[in-house]
């Protein structure tokens, strides 16, 4: 028993125990700097020394850029890039999506495949009428210039309605004899207008060019887009003086009438106007004769 107490006073009194460090000069054996130390107070400095070093080495891993160099840690600026890919790939998908429905209804415009909805002026001032009750109907001044101006305006104005104050007319491309008529039960969404060969065709309102190709069964094709959700089509051109992406004016020449593809039995323009995808009767807008 007389051991084991002797034991833990003969511990505490080492780690008690005073000692001293001592810095001299090698040369003069001079004294420069002297501590008094116990084991006690070097292990305690050690264990804060070690406490403090591991503290910061976290709030630098944690909180500072000098993470980056750490391996296992991904690089801020490839995080950046990263966030910004995501995004341009989103921004992308949206686009892609909007375009993959404009190019399905440029297909629809060349096949002919579409279901049959017949669209014309009354139904879509029909589709735009609303409640008088909700709205104050009492015409302003500026409304009733509007008005007026635009009662002087071409009868074939295309977009002609009470809400809207957008004037556009359609030209007639050629002039001649109409020989086949608007007819959705046949799927004829056209006109056909029989015109000496190499007749001027041209473009019934300004817009720009979105298709100029050969095709087997219409020949020549030139389409335009003319904002608005508006194309016209012109097919069995002998050739084409216009080319994919470029502008039209009004009137401006873009082919020459002919008589090529499967389809064709004579010189003659296949002429089809489309809206938001769908055909409609040219001659409810256009006078080809």
């Amino acid at each position: 028993m007389a051991k084991k107490k002797k034991e833990p006073k003969r511990i505490t009194k080492k780690l008690l125990n005073k000692y001293r460090l001592v810095i001299l000069n090698e040369d003069t054996f001079e004294e420069r700097i002297s501590f008094k130390l116990t084991r006690l107070n070097v292990f305690v400095l050690v264990m804060i020394t070690s406490i403090v070093l591991i503290s910061c080495t976290t709030i630098l891993i944690a909180f500072t850029p000098l993470r980056e160099y750490i391996p296992g840690y991904s690089s801020t600026s490839l995080n950046q890039k990263a966030t910004r890919l995501v995004s341009t790939a989103d921004s992308l998908e949206n686009v892609l999506s909007i375009n993959q429905k404009y190019y399905s209804s440029i297909k629809k415009v060349l096949t002919g495949d579409v279901k049959t909805v017949e669209f014309d002026i009354d139904s879509a001032v029909q589709s735009q009428k609303i409640n008088p009750e909700e709205v104050d109907l009492s015409p302003s001044e500026q409304d009733m210039q509007l008005r007026e101006e635009v009662s002087r305006e071409d009868k074939y104005s295309l977009f002609e309605s009470e809400k809207s104050s957008t004037d556009f007319s359609l030209f007639p491309p050629v002039k001649g004899s109409v020989t086949d008529t608007y007819n959705v039960n046949e799927r004829h969404y056209a006109i056909d207008i029989a015109v000496p060969k190499d007749t001027p065709i041209k473009a019934a309102a300004a817009g720009t060019v979105i298709f100029a190709e050969w095709t087997s069964a219409t020949g020549h094709v030139i389409i335009l887009e003319h904002g608005n959700s508006l194309l016209t089509v012109y097919k069995h051109n002998a050739s084409l003086t216009k080319q994919q992406g470029e502008l039209v004016k009004a009137g401006e020449v873009i082919a020459t009438a002919g008589s090529t593809g499967e389809l064709s039995t004579g010189p003659h323009l296949h002429f089809e106007l489309w809206r938001d995808g769908y055909p409609t009767d040219p001659s409810k807008f256009i006078d080809f004769e």
